[in-house]
Protein backbone atom coordinates (compact mmCIF):
# COMPACT_ATOMS: atom_id res chain seq x y z
CA UNK A 1 0.00 0.00 0.00
CA UNK A 2 2.83 2.37 0.79
CA UNK A 3 4.45 1.70 -2.56
CA UNK A 4 1.18 2.38 -4.39
CA UNK A 5 0.81 5.60 -2.44
CA UNK A 6 4.28 6.72 -3.41
CA UNK A 7 3.57 5.93 -7.03
CA UNK A 8 0.41 7.94 -6.85
CA UNK A 9 2.32 10.89 -5.56
CA UNK A 10 4.82 10.50 -8.39
CA UNK A 11 7.60 9.35 -6.12
CA UNK A 12 10.30 6.97 -7.25
CA UNK A 13 11.15 3.74 -5.51
CA UNK A 14 14.86 3.15 -4.99
CA UNK A 15 16.09 -0.22 -6.16
CA UNK A 16 17.71 -2.44 -3.50
CA UNK A 17 21.56 -2.33 -3.48
CA UNK A 18 23.27 -5.00 -5.51
CA UNK A 19 24.47 -8.00 -3.50
CA UNK A 20 28.05 -7.70 -2.24
CA UNK A 21 30.36 -10.34 -3.63
CA UNK A 22 31.87 -12.53 -0.90
CA UNK A 23 34.69 -13.78 -3.07
CA UNK A 24 38.11 -12.43 -1.95
CA UNK A 25 39.84 -10.22 -4.37
CA UNK A 26 42.79 -11.87 -6.02
CA UNK A 27 46.11 -10.79 -4.50
CA UNK A 28 48.32 -8.79 -6.77
CA UNK A 29 51.23 -10.81 -8.07
CA UNK A 30 54.32 -10.60 -5.89
CA UNK A 31 57.15 -8.65 -7.28
CA UNK A 32 60.17 -10.86 -7.79
CA UNK A 33 62.86 -10.26 -5.21
CA UNK A 34 65.86 -8.45 -6.49
CA UNK A 35 68.77 -10.85 -6.65
CA UNK A 36 72.11 -9.33 -5.86
CA UNK A 37 75.12 -10.93 -7.47
CA UNK A 38 78.68 -10.63 -6.22
CA UNK A 39 82.04 -11.00 -7.83
CA UNK A 40 84.28 -12.86 -5.38
CA UNK A 41 88.06 -12.99 -5.63
CA UNK A 42 89.88 -15.56 -3.50
CA UNK A 43 93.56 -15.11 -2.72
CA UNK A 44 96.10 -17.23 -0.89
CA UNK A 45 96.44 -15.82 2.64
CA UNK A 46 100.20 -16.37 2.71
CA UNK A 47 101.38 -15.55 -0.80
CA UNK A 48 98.47 -13.27 -1.85
CA UNK A 49 98.33 -15.21 -5.12
CA UNK A 50 94.98 -15.27 -6.88
CA UNK A 51 93.42 -18.73 -6.55
CA UNK A 52 89.94 -18.27 -7.92
CA UNK A 53 87.56 -15.67 -9.35
CA UNK A 54 83.84 -16.36 -8.92
CA UNK A 55 81.31 -14.44 -10.99
CA UNK A 56 77.59 -13.99 -10.27
CA UNK A 57 77.67 -15.39 -6.74
CA UNK A 58 74.28 -15.09 -5.04
CA UNK A 59 74.35 -12.97 -1.87
CA UNK A 60 72.82 -15.75 0.21
CA UNK A 61 75.87 -17.95 -0.31
CA UNK A 62 78.14 -18.63 2.65
CA UNK A 63 81.89 -18.06 2.60
CA UNK A 64 82.82 -20.26 5.58
CA UNK A 65 86.33 -21.60 5.55
CA UNK A 66 87.74 -18.34 4.24
CA UNK A 67 89.29 -15.28 5.84
CA UNK A 68 88.00 -11.77 5.35
CA UNK A 69 90.57 -9.02 5.06
CA UNK A 70 92.36 -8.11 7.32
CA UNK A 71 92.26 -11.69 8.57
CA UNK A 72 89.03 -12.27 10.51
CA UNK A 73 87.87 -15.86 10.00
CA UNK A 74 84.33 -16.10 8.68
CA UNK A 75 81.72 -18.08 10.60
CA UNK A 76 79.71 -20.85 8.98
CA UNK A 77 76.43 -18.94 9.26
CA UNK A 78 77.69 -15.71 7.69
CA UNK A 79 76.56 -14.93 4.12
CA UNK A 80 77.75 -12.38 1.60
CA UNK A 81 74.79 -10.04 2.08
CA UNK A 82 75.63 -9.65 5.77
CA UNK A 83 79.28 -8.81 5.27
CA UNK A 84 80.61 -5.22 4.96
CA UNK A 85 81.68 -5.69 1.35
CA UNK A 86 80.60 -4.28 -2.00
CA UNK A 87 79.50 -6.26 -5.00
CA UNK A 88 83.16 -7.01 -5.59
CA UNK A 89 84.69 -8.78 -2.58
CA UNK A 90 88.11 -10.22 -1.84
CA UNK A 91 88.62 -13.12 0.54
CA UNK A 92 91.68 -15.06 1.63
CA UNK A 93 92.08 -18.81 1.81
CA UNK A 94 94.34 -20.34 4.43
CA UNK A 95 95.44 -23.96 4.17
CA UNK A 96 95.01 -25.49 7.64
CA UNK A 97 96.87 -28.65 6.68
CA UNK A 98 95.90 -32.15 7.73
CA UNK A 99 93.01 -32.13 10.21
CA UNK A 100 91.54 -34.62 12.69
CA UNK A 101 88.29 -34.52 14.63
CA UNK A 102 88.25 -33.30 18.22
CA UNK A 103 86.41 -36.41 19.36
CA UNK A 104 89.08 -38.71 17.94
CA UNK A 105 91.85 -36.79 19.70
CA UNK A 106 90.00 -36.86 23.02
CA UNK A 107 89.38 -40.59 22.80
CA UNK A 108 92.96 -41.49 21.87
CA UNK A 109 94.53 -39.26 24.51
CA UNK A 110 92.28 -40.79 27.21
CA UNK A 111 92.40 -44.46 26.22
CA UNK A 112 96.21 -44.41 26.31
CA UNK A 113 96.62 -43.39 29.99
CA UNK A 114 93.89 -45.81 31.02
CA UNK A 115 95.68 -48.81 29.50
CA UNK A 116 99.20 -47.66 30.38
CA UNK A 117 98.35 -47.25 34.06
CA UNK A 118 96.80 -50.73 34.20
CA UNK A 119 99.95 -52.22 32.69
CA UNK A 120 101.96 -50.93 35.64
CA UNK A 121 99.24 -51.82 38.14
CA UNK A 122 99.26 -55.48 37.09
CA UNK A 123 103.08 -55.35 36.91
CA UNK A 124 103.48 -56.82 33.48
CA UNK A 125 106.88 -58.31 32.58
CA UNK A 126 109.84 -56.06 31.74
CA UNK A 127 108.53 -53.24 33.96
CA UNK A 128 109.83 -54.19 37.38
CA UNK A 129 112.11 -56.97 38.63
CA UNK A 130 111.10 -60.47 37.42
CA UNK A 131 110.18 -61.56 40.94
CA UNK A 132 107.42 -58.91 41.01
CA UNK A 133 105.77 -59.91 37.72
CA UNK A 134 101.97 -60.11 38.00
CA UNK A 135 102.05 -59.43 41.74
CA UNK A 136 99.89 -56.93 43.62
CA UNK A 137 100.81 -54.24 46.10
CA UNK A 138 100.25 -54.80 49.79
CA UNK A 139 99.20 -51.16 50.28
CA UNK A 140 95.47 -50.55 49.87
CA UNK A 141 96.08 -46.95 48.75
CA UNK A 142 97.66 -48.32 45.55
CA UNK A 143 94.39 -50.08 44.68
CA UNK A 144 92.32 -47.00 45.54
CA UNK A 145 94.58 -44.88 43.33
CA UNK A 146 94.13 -47.30 40.41
CA UNK A 147 90.35 -47.12 40.78
CA UNK A 148 90.41 -43.31 40.89
CA UNK A 149 92.73 -43.00 37.89
CA UNK A 150 90.65 -45.45 35.84
CA UNK A 151 87.40 -43.78 36.89
CA UNK A 152 88.70 -40.39 35.75
CA UNK A 153 89.62 -41.52 32.23
CA UNK A 154 86.55 -43.73 31.76
CA UNK A 155 84.47 -40.69 32.70
CA UNK A 156 86.31 -38.56 30.13
CA UNK A 157 85.77 -41.18 27.42
CA UNK A 158 82.04 -41.39 28.14
CA UNK A 159 81.76 -37.59 28.19
CA UNK A 160 83.48 -37.40 24.82
CA UNK A 161 80.99 -39.88 23.36
CA UNK A 162 77.76 -38.65 24.96
CA UNK A 163 78.17 -35.20 26.57
CA UNK A 164 80.63 -32.89 24.83
CA UNK A 165 79.56 -30.72 21.90
CA UNK A 166 82.61 -29.29 20.23
CA UNK A 167 82.49 -25.76 18.81
CA UNK A 168 84.97 -26.77 16.08
CA UNK A 169 84.81 -29.96 14.07
CA UNK A 170 88.53 -30.52 13.62
CA UNK A 171 91.99 -29.57 14.86
CA UNK A 172 95.46 -29.90 13.28
CA UNK A 173 96.62 -33.49 12.99
CA UNK A 174 99.87 -32.69 14.85
CA UNK A 175 97.86 -32.04 18.03
CA UNK A 176 97.13 -35.72 18.51
CA UNK A 177 100.86 -36.47 18.80
CA UNK A 178 101.44 -33.56 21.17
CA UNK A 179 98.47 -34.43 23.38
CA UNK A 180 99.22 -38.13 23.48
CA UNK A 181 102.87 -37.47 24.35
CA UNK A 182 101.75 -35.34 27.28
CA UNK A 183 99.06 -37.63 28.70
CA UNK A 184 100.69 -40.96 27.96
CA UNK A 185 104.13 -40.07 29.31
CA UNK A 186 102.76 -38.56 32.49
CA UNK A 187 100.53 -41.60 33.00
CA UNK A 188 103.52 -43.93 32.69
CA UNK A 189 105.62 -41.79 35.04
CA UNK A 190 102.91 -41.66 37.71
CA UNK A 191 102.01 -45.33 37.39
CA UNK A 192 105.64 -46.47 37.64
CA UNK A 193 106.12 -44.90 41.07
CA UNK A 194 102.67 -45.50 42.54
CA UNK A 195 102.71 -49.20 41.63
CA UNK A 196 106.40 -49.75 42.38
CA UNK A 197 107.11 -52.59 44.85
CA UNK A 198 109.04 -50.13 47.04
CA UNK A 199 106.27 -47.50 47.06
CA UNK A 200 105.79 -45.82 50.46
CA UNK A 201 102.22 -44.99 51.58
CA UNK A 202 101.25 -41.41 52.57
CA UNK A 203 102.74 -40.05 55.77
CA UNK A 204 99.42 -39.59 57.60
CA UNK A 205 98.11 -42.96 56.50
CA UNK A 206 94.44 -43.83 56.27
CA UNK A 207 93.17 -40.42 57.35
CA UNK A 208 95.11 -38.67 54.56
CA UNK A 209 93.95 -41.15 51.92
CA UNK A 210 90.27 -40.96 52.89
CA UNK A 211 90.24 -37.15 53.03
CA UNK A 212 91.91 -36.90 49.62
CA UNK A 213 89.50 -39.49 48.19
CA UNK A 214 86.53 -37.35 49.27
CA UNK A 215 88.06 -34.31 47.56
CA UNK A 216 88.75 -36.31 44.39
CA UNK A 217 85.22 -37.72 44.11
CA UNK A 218 83.59 -34.39 44.96
CA UNK A 219 85.53 -32.60 42.22
CA UNK A 220 84.86 -35.36 39.70
CA UNK A 221 81.11 -35.01 40.26
CA UNK A 222 81.44 -31.24 40.03
CA UNK A 223 83.37 -31.48 36.77
CA UNK A 224 80.71 -33.75 35.28
CA UNK A 225 77.92 -31.40 36.40
CA UNK A 226 79.58 -28.43 34.71
CA UNK A 227 80.03 -30.37 31.47
CA UNK A 228 76.34 -31.31 31.43
CA UNK A 229 75.36 -27.69 32.11
CA UNK A 230 77.53 -26.43 29.26
CA UNK A 231 76.04 -29.06 26.95
CA UNK A 232 72.51 -27.90 27.75
CA UNK A 233 73.43 -24.35 26.75
CA UNK A 234 74.02 -25.43 23.16
CA UNK A 235 71.30 -27.53 21.49
CA UNK A 236 72.42 -29.78 18.62
CA UNK A 237 73.42 -27.71 15.60
CA UNK A 238 73.19 -24.37 17.45
CA UNK A 239 75.96 -21.84 16.91
CA UNK A 240 74.91 -19.07 19.28
CA UNK A 241 76.78 -18.70 22.56
CA UNK A 242 75.12 -18.07 25.91
CA UNK A 243 76.35 -17.05 29.34
CA UNK A 244 76.40 -20.05 31.70
CA UNK A 245 74.62 -19.44 34.99
CA UNK A 246 74.16 -21.51 38.16
CA UNK A 247 71.32 -24.02 38.07
CA UNK A 248 69.50 -26.00 40.76
CA UNK A 249 72.45 -28.38 40.85
CA UNK A 250 74.66 -27.23 43.80
CA UNK A 251 77.80 -28.16 41.87
CA UNK A 252 77.02 -25.39 39.38
CA UNK A 253 76.72 -22.62 41.96
CA UNK A 254 80.42 -21.91 41.50
CA UNK A 255 79.42 -20.26 38.20
CA UNK A 256 78.59 -17.22 40.33
CA UNK A 257 82.29 -16.51 40.87
CA UNK A 258 84.18 -18.51 38.20
CA UNK A 259 83.97 -18.47 34.40
CA UNK A 260 85.42 -21.95 33.82
CA UNK A 261 84.54 -24.12 36.85
CA UNK A 262 85.15 -27.29 34.86
CA UNK A 263 88.86 -26.45 35.05
CA UNK A 264 88.52 -25.56 38.74
CA UNK A 265 87.05 -28.98 39.52
CA UNK A 266 89.64 -30.69 37.30
CA UNK A 267 92.51 -29.09 39.22
CA UNK A 268 90.80 -30.01 42.49
CA UNK A 269 90.56 -33.64 41.42
CA UNK A 270 94.27 -33.89 40.71
CA UNK A 271 95.14 -32.07 43.93
CA UNK A 272 93.16 -34.73 45.77
CA UNK A 273 94.95 -37.46 43.82
CA UNK A 274 98.31 -35.85 44.66
CA UNK A 275 97.56 -35.79 48.38
CA UNK A 276 96.21 -39.34 48.23
CA UNK A 277 99.29 -40.85 46.60
CA UNK A 278 101.89 -38.39 47.99
CA UNK A 279 103.85 -38.86 44.77
CA UNK A 280 106.09 -36.29 43.06
CA UNK A 281 105.15 -37.26 39.44
CA UNK A 282 101.46 -36.71 40.28
CA UNK A 283 102.28 -33.31 41.78
CA UNK A 284 104.21 -32.39 38.63
CA UNK A 285 101.29 -33.46 36.41
CA UNK A 286 98.91 -31.38 38.55
CA UNK A 287 101.15 -28.31 38.37
CA UNK A 288 101.61 -28.49 34.59
CA UNK A 289 97.90 -29.11 34.10
CA UNK A 290 97.00 -26.15 36.30
CA UNK A 291 99.22 -23.82 34.25
CA UNK A 292 97.70 -25.03 30.96
CA UNK A 293 94.11 -24.84 32.22
CA UNK A 294 94.75 -21.34 33.56
CA UNK A 295 95.79 -20.25 30.06
CA UNK A 296 92.61 -21.79 28.59
CA UNK A 297 90.40 -20.28 31.31
CA UNK A 298 91.82 -16.79 30.82
CA UNK A 299 91.23 -17.04 27.08
CA UNK A 300 87.60 -18.09 27.55
CA UNK A 301 87.08 -15.42 30.19
CA UNK A 302 88.31 -12.72 27.78
CA UNK A 303 85.98 -14.09 25.10
CA UNK A 304 83.00 -13.90 27.47
CA UNK A 305 83.82 -10.28 28.36
CA UNK A 306 84.21 -9.36 24.70
CA UNK A 307 81.01 -11.01 23.44
CA UNK A 308 78.65 -10.20 26.34
CA UNK A 309 78.40 -6.66 27.71
CA UNK A 310 76.23 -7.91 30.59
CA UNK A 311 78.74 -10.58 31.65
CA UNK A 312 78.98 -10.80 35.48
CA UNK A 313 81.94 -8.74 36.65
CA UNK A 314 82.39 -10.77 39.84
CA UNK A 315 83.69 -13.83 38.01
CA UNK A 316 87.33 -14.87 37.80
CA UNK A 317 88.74 -17.21 35.13
CA UNK A 318 89.55 -20.30 37.24
CA UNK A 319 90.07 -19.51 40.96
CA UNK A 320 87.42 -17.41 42.78
CA UNK A 321 88.62 -13.86 43.52
CA UNK A 322 92.24 -14.89 42.86
CA UNK A 323 92.97 -15.93 39.26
Amino acid sequence: MDILALEAKGGKVEAPPPPVSTKPRPKPPKKPKRIVYFEVEILDARTKEKLLLLDKVVGREGMHGLLQCPGRPLKDEEVLQQLPVGTTATFYFRDLGAQISWGTVFLVECIGPLLIYLMFYFRLPFIYSPKYEFTTSKHWVVHIACLCHSFHYVKRILETLFVHRFSHATMPLRNIFKNCLYYWCFAAWMAYYINHPLYTPPYYGEQQVKSALVVFLFCQLGNFSIHVTLRNLRPPGAKTKKIPYPTKNPFTWIFAVVSCPNYTYEVGSWLGFTVMTQCIPVAAFTAVGFVQMTVWARGKHRTYLKEFKEYPSLRSPILPFVL
